[in-house]
């Protein structure tokens, strides 16, 4: 690929003198928007999000512990766990917004190279989950089913997979000034065109292929007479279903964006402030998805909601209990009060 000088590239809000009058208003109205959706998203998708992890990783290990065997689908949902805290820990670089995280090209591209680690690692392990549901309802060949029996075998793959799109994703960044300090994103504005295009044809335009191909598949053919109905199948395994809609609605937006920011880029352009509005909102709505997985899983997917019920469970016996132990009071009768 053609080497790519990116040092002209700038945030159009760090170039406020050549904002034009008439937009000076819209461009601090957007600054704040910036600034109040970050809040929320701190506040409350955050926490939650990280408390909704911790608590399917307790449930994982604590059933592995007492049955000596996780199933291969909690295999691939603990690793998409792990994969989202890590993306929701990196999203904390959006704190400093409406302005940037001040970083050398270097550290910059090293944040980048680990949240595009993430950002692929969950995507793939997510499209292994989809085929072990579809080929639960068809199953397979033989040497098919044995490839897909082992859930090691299966992140084996995911794990350098993503690793070298990342590290491809790292070289397209670009070398130049790293030394030099500048605004970092998840995603570096300064990175190359194919930075971007490379982004979204492994990161989201395959696996969405591939999604849709999973959907089409399970809902037009016929399954065999054996497998489970379709409706149950959807219902045992809604956690997956809800995650891989919400996957793809985020990332679409995120995606659209990205490639947006790269038309302008091969335009020699650096757009208005309502664009880096735009782009921000994208980057919130894709770290959100991450915190919003989190929770489906902790609430539909049936160890980790059958754990959470039994707690409940639990503590409302406890409180009852609680409530029952009442200490008796002697009744004061007219004989011991005469005495």
């Amino acid at each position: 690929m053609a080497s790519h000088n990116m040092t002209w590239i700038s945030y159009p809000s760090k170039n406020f003198a050549s904002i034009p009058p008439e937009e000076i208003e819209a461009f601090i109205a957007s600054q704040n928007i910036i600034s109040r959706l970050m809040h929320c998203y701190i506040a409350f998708f955050v926490p939650t999000g990280l408390i909704a992890g911790i608590c399917i990783l307790i449930i994982f290990i604590k059933n592995y512990l007492q049955y000596k065997v996780m199933e291969h689908l909690d295999l691939l949902l603990l690793h998409f766990t792990i994969s989202n805290i890590i993306m929701i820990f990196l999203s904390f670089t959006v704190i400093t917004r409406p302005d940037y995280l001040k970083a050398t090209h270097l550290a910059c591209n090293v944040l980048s190279f680990f949240f595009n680690f993430s950002y692929f690692n969950s995507q793939y392990v997510l499209i292994l989950m989809l085929l072990k549901l579809l080929l639960e309802r068809f199953p397979p060949r033989t040497a098919l089913r044995k490839a897909t029996r082992s859930p090691v075998l299966c992140v084996g793959f995911v794990l350098p997979y993503a690793f070298c799109l990342s590290l491809t994703e790292a070289v397209l960044v670009g070398t130049d000034n790293y030394h030099s300090e500048t605004d970092c994103q998840s995603d570096p504005l300064f990175a190359r065109p194919e930075y971007e295009i490379v982004k979204f044809t492994f990161g989201f335009g395959i696996p969405s292929f591939l999604q849709i191909l999973f959907f089409t598949v399970l809902f037009a053919k016929k399954a065999p007479a054996e497998a489970p109905a379709l409706q149950q199948h959807v219902r045992t395994y809604l956690a997956v279903f809800i995650i891989s809609i919400t996957t793809f609605i985020c990332r679409l937006f995120y995606n659209v964006m990205i490639l947006f920011r790269t038309t302008l880029k091969l335009q020699k352009s650096i757009g208005t402030p309502k664009n880096e509005l735009t782009m921000n909102i994208a980057e919130i709505v894709l770290f959100s998805e991450s915190c919003a997985s989190l929770v489906f899983i902790l609430c539909f997917h049936k160890p980790c909601k059958d754990r959470i019920l039994e707690v409940i469970q639990k503590c409302r016996r406890e409180h009852t209990a609680n409530h029952h132990l009442e200490i008796p009071v002697t009744s004061m009768t007219p004989e011991s009060t005469s005495q």
